[in-house]
């Protein structure tokens, strides 16, 4: 994915808007409870002890912090309780964008509005002071940027949107087996891509249900994905492998064509649907931040 700059990839100044991120400032990632070992934000975390916000009262055991004693509850019932109080740590947010070769393709290519969409989601997370991760995916998935926040982190974010680059075929479903191999802080996990793989949405959908983060599903579409502009006889090339094929496309061919992409739509659904994953459809020709409101009911997504 890397190597010498291709005419093709996303210019810098394409993707930091200060207007586009701007009308993002009112959407919010909140956690139902974030994972332990994460840094001080605004999430609540399932761990409980010196925070802010007081929660509970547990029976007190040796080696507990005598400052947290109830004293008022020991004078009235003579009985020593501990108070406790949430802690406020980070949600972790990872990114991961489609950069294969067929996303670059296009006039305009689909990847820009899936990287803008990315740094969108990334300026989400870091309006609220969470941490953001990068890792891009085609072939193999990499990580580009380890988690992280704080003032800068977004312009530094940007900055490596810019510089990625059409990386070859696709394989998702590798590249959700090495997302799984690190191990990394529980948190949320976006996947920006059109989730068109040679392996078919079965097998797409298989490897999503093995990832253990909740999950944000940002498809990217266009109008011509289901309804192609193709009359007459035509030869199709994968724009990946290169392989191509003699077709006539007769009304027959295209009502089949699209009960195929009606069953992979469907597909990502149903999976969004029993899985309580988030999706939206992009639409890449559209507005990209009144779309992704869309994930956010009453300005907040539920992770």
């Amino acid at each position: 994915m890397t190597g010498t700059r291709s005419s093709r990839a996303i210019p810098y100044d394409a993707l930091f808007d200060a207007d586009f991120l701007e009308s993002v400032r009112h959407l919010r990632f909140v956690a139902r409870r974030v994972d332990r070992r994460g840094r001080f934000a605004e999430q609540r975390s399932r761990d409980l002890g010196d925070g802010i916000e007081f929660r509970d009262f547990r029976p007190y055991a040796p080696g507990d912090d005598f400052r947290a004693i109830d004293w008022n509850i020991y004078r009235r019932l003579g009985k020593v309780f501990l108070r406790l109080f949430e802690q406020l740590e980070d949600l972790p947010l990872y990114i991961v964008p489609d950069v294969s070769e067929s996303a670059f393709m296009e006039t305009p290519p689909r990847a820009r509005a899936g990287l803008r969409a990315s740094l969108a989601l990334a300026a989400i997370s870091l309006n609220q002071h969470d941490s953001v991760g990068l890792l891009p995916f085609a072939e193999d998935l990499r990580m580009v940027q380890r988690p992280r926040a704080g003032k800068g982190t977004l312009p530094r974010f940007a900055r490596r949107l810019a510089e990625l680059e059409p990386g070859g075929g696709t394989d998702l479903v590798a590249s959700l087996a090495r997302l799984r191999s690190l191990r990394l802080r529980s948190g949320v996990v976006a996947i920006v891509s059109d989730f068109f793989d040679p392996a078919g949405i079965d097998a797409v959908t298989e490897a999503l249900r093995g990832v253990r983060h909740r999950l944000v599903l940002v498809q990217l579409v266009r109008a011509t994905d289901r309804a192609p502009d193709l009359t007459g006889n035509v030869r199709l090339r994968d724009c990946e492998s290169g392989t191509g094929e003699d077709v006539s496309i007769t009304s027959d061919v295209l009502t089949r064509y699209r009960r195929a992409y009606d069953r992979f739509d469907e597909g990502l659904a149903e999976f969004a649907r029993t899985s309580g994953a988030g999706l939206v459809r992009l639409d890449c020709d559209a507005d990209i931040v009144p779309q992704l409101a869309g994930l956010f009911s009453a300005g907040t997504f539920n992770a």
